[in-house]
């Protein structure tokens, strides 16, 4: 690594979009994830679904408790 480094060339914000979603990933631990993929393929749905029907689940219940 250099003690130095020129910017002067630089151009602020040249890869900025601000369209730009970040979504953050999820990282399950082995358990949870070899159940929730033997789920999924017994349902035949991609993970993805079938973890945001059981987040919208629990976000409906939790709205209707408040």
């Amino acid at each position: 690594m250099k003690t130095e480094y020129n910017f002067s060339k630089a151009e602020r914000g040249k890869f900025y979009d601000p369209k730009t979603v970040f979504n953050f990933p999820i990282y399950l631990e082995k358990d949870v994830d070899e159940f929730i993929r033997k789920l999924a393929d017994e349902k035949g749905k991609d993970i993805e679904d079938l973890v945001n029907e059981w987040l919208r689940g629990n976000m409906q219940l939790i709205q209707s408790i408040q």
